[in-house]
């Protein structure tokens, strides 16, 4: 659900609030939704309640089911039980439900109990829920008996379903306010438990998408917009004199879905394309260049990414280029082989601005940014993440994306350096492209350069156990994230997410990037797109994905110098590249047409080097040349001729 992970929502709102439409916008990125009908049909009689029916099935997509429980009121509660974990259920709406309980064909009843089912339905549903219902205890009393009856009923079932549920939102106008948001801490959660279930509205400062902070993992809670990234530890070059501040092509090109929360990453996003036509021209224009030989090879690729990403047919260089270091630790067997605290020495190793990835970056001018991310708890027994955990996530790495193109990076680099990535890679390429773990786990290497077999053998066996235990549950990329991907490779397609929104290209370098391209596939499949492969490394898992998404490696140096570093060998060679194509003549025999008629003048021997100009006064002492008697006549053959007034005597006088 696109409501932070929460698993019930209660939408309440007056009528005509459009809380239907919120409702329906907070599961529209579950791929099947069961909507339970809890209205009767009416008065065949009223057009007009036929007409309010008939328009809330035509806004439900096809892909929808619909499920009538007005025959039997207690059967909502039974449908809530039965739901499988994998289901979405909207249930539209309460007081449609208590209309039909309070029915006399239904009495007597024990309206309290029926209602205390429902709430205690929806306490153990496995299923996420959103259930609609309308706010009348802002009215005025009803006069009759029977409408008293119906809203004391309403109030009483508002009440204890919001008591059940995870979130309450109040829809005024078709605006919403969350009265109950999710707990956000372990303490809030422990507080929530003993205190009441009402909170405060949500303030908008407390309600924006999460950050980390240096040196820490994760936070549960949702940090305000203040809260500063990590610093930036190398070179930043400066912004060019002739260069506007920013970046031009990565201004905002769309309008996401948001809640109370923040943004709403959910599959089937609709991001931006690369430009399909600047691209072909960019490459079509390296065979008119001048040079010598055969042109660039392969590396023609890069002048039509960049060509595509910037919208150009002549791309510019990246000047400014950031690269985010990933450090996030995989427990259990996926870090088998791996020194203890190995990974937080590389971290603090690049912070400091020590190591090759923190050398690398220096020689190359860009920013280097390390990004702590949540521990990823052992995936051959339990989830690696909860589910939000992976929703703050991928907030987190479109968050990062987002700056860097605010901050004007026009290129970003992304590598990771935290234990077991290459075991949590090959299990997200296991089950998003059914892959086999020993074909795509590379071999471990000790620090003195042996290979250990049984530590590559323990990988294995958690990447198998974790593909067992998860063999039915859904391949979702959410759910891929949580289980087996863990924090880095959430980061990661948050990243790779948000850099695609922004029209930021990535360079991808070692399996979690990959493993995240192959993730980003569900919730956005133009995010490829705008990814570039410098080199495999001859790493499986990065061959196999760099297959499936279509990215072909520029370069085979076989470089193993960590994730970001390898790319980083590769960035000058390739901005040498779109610097030549950008600044290379066209060969003089494919010059326009002002070229060609200027190679068809006759040519005239040069004059030397100490040659007066032309408009240059001679050095003569002698007649005054101003005089008509003495104006030097026009040769004599092809050439521009004077006429009428301006035509002289042929005198036959030459000066010198």
């Amino acid at each position: 659900m696109s409501v932070d992970g929460w698993n019930t929502v209660l939408v309440l709102g007056g009528i005509r609030s459009g809380k239907s439409e919120f409702a329906e916008s907070l599961v529209a990125d579950a791929p099947v939704v069961r909507y339970i009908a809890t209205a009767p049909e009416g008065d065949p009689e009223d057009t007009e309640w036929a007409t309010r029916l008939a328009t809330h099935r035509a806004r439900r997509p096809g892909s929808w089911t619909t499920e009538e429980t007005a025959g039997e009121p207690r059967r909502l509660a039974d449908v809530l039980e039965s739901a499988e974990p994998n289901e979405t259920l909207l249930v539209d709406d309460l007081g449609g439900w208590v209309t039909v309980l309070l029915d006399p064909e239904y009495q007597p009843a024990d309206d309290v109990a029926t209602i205390a089912e429902l709430a205690e339905a929806i306490r153990t549903c496995a299923a996420r829920v959103v259930l609609v219902s309308p706010e009348v205890g802002l009215s005025l009393v009803p006069t009759t008996p029977l409408g008293r009856a119906f809203t004391d009923a309403l109030g009483a079932a508002n009440r204890a379903v919001a008591d059940a549920c995870d979130a309450v939102v109040l829809v005024v106008a078709g605006q919403p306010a969350w009265l109950k948001p999710a707990p956000t801490t372990a303490v809030a959660a422990a507080a929530a438990a003993t205190v009441s279930a009402s909170a405060s509205p949500v303030s908008p400062a407390a309600s924006q998408t999460g950050a980390f902070q240096a040196g820490t993992s994760l936070l549960d809670a949702e940090p305000t917009p203040e809260v500063q990234l990590p610093d930036v530890l190398t070179h930043t070059p400066p912004v060019a004199p002739n260069q506007e501040p920013g970046n031009p092509w990565a201004a905002p090109t769309m309008a996401l879905p948001m809640v109370a929360t923040g943004l709403v990453i959910q599959p089937g996003m609709e991001l931006p394309m690369p430009d399909d036509y600047a691209g072909p021209q960019a490459v079509d224009r390296l065979a008119t260049l001048d040079v010598p030989g055969a042109g660039l090879g392969v590396l023609d690729r890069v002048v039509g990414f960049a060509a595509a990403t910037q919208g150009t047919s002549t791309p510019a260089a990246w000047g400014s280029v950031r690269v985010l270091l990933l450090n996030g630790d995989h427990a259990g067997g996926a870090s088998a082989g791996t020194v203890a605290g190995e990974s937080a020495r590389r971290a603090a190793q690049a912070r400091a601005g020590r190591g090759a990835l923190a050398r690398l970056a220096a020689e190359s001018g860009a920013s280097l940014q390390v990004v702590d991310t949540p521990a990823s708890a052992p995936m051959e027994t339990q989830p690696a993440l909860t589910g939000e955990q992976v929703e703050s996530a991928l907030r987190y790495g479109w968050r990062l994306a987002e700056q860097a193109a605010d901050a004007g990076v026009q290129l970003l680099v992304l590598g990771a350096c935290g234990a077991g990535t290459e075991a949590a890679a090959a299990a997200v390429l296991a089950a998003t492209a059914g892959a086999e773990p020993p074909a795509v786990l590379g071999r471990v290497i000790t620090d003195s350069g042996e290979i250990d077999d049984a530590a590559w053998m323990v990988r294995c066996a958690a990447v198998r156990d974790a593909l067992h235990r998860t063999r039915r549950s859904p391949r979702g990329a959410k759910d891929v994230l949580s289980e087996l991907g863990g924090g880095d490779v959430a980061v990661a397609t948050g990243v790779l997410l948000g850099a695609t929104a922004r029209r930021v290209p990535v360079l991808l370098d070692g399996p979690v990037g990959l493993a995240a391209g192959m993730v980003s596939r569900d919730l956005a499949g133009q995010a490829r797109h705008w990814c570039l492969l410098a080199d495999h490394g001859q790493h499986p898992a990065v061959r196999l994905a760099a297959d499936v998404l279509g990215l072909t490696p520029l370069l085979d140096l076989r470089l193993d110098l960590g994730e970001g570093a390898n790319a980083l060998v590769a960035l000058p060679l390739l901005r040498s590249v779109l610097a030549l194509a950008a600044a290379l003549p066209v060969h003089p025999s494919l010059a326009g047409d002002a070229d060609a008629d200027r190679a068809d003048e006759p040519q005239t021997d040069p004059e030397p080097d100490d040659a007066e100009p032309d408009d240059a006064e001679p050095a003569y002492t002698g007649p005054d040349y101003t005089d008509p008697e003495f104006v030097e006549p026009e040769p004599a053959g092809p050439g521009p001729t004077r006429t009428g007034a301006d035509e002289q005597p042929a005198s036959g006088w030459r000066a010198g």
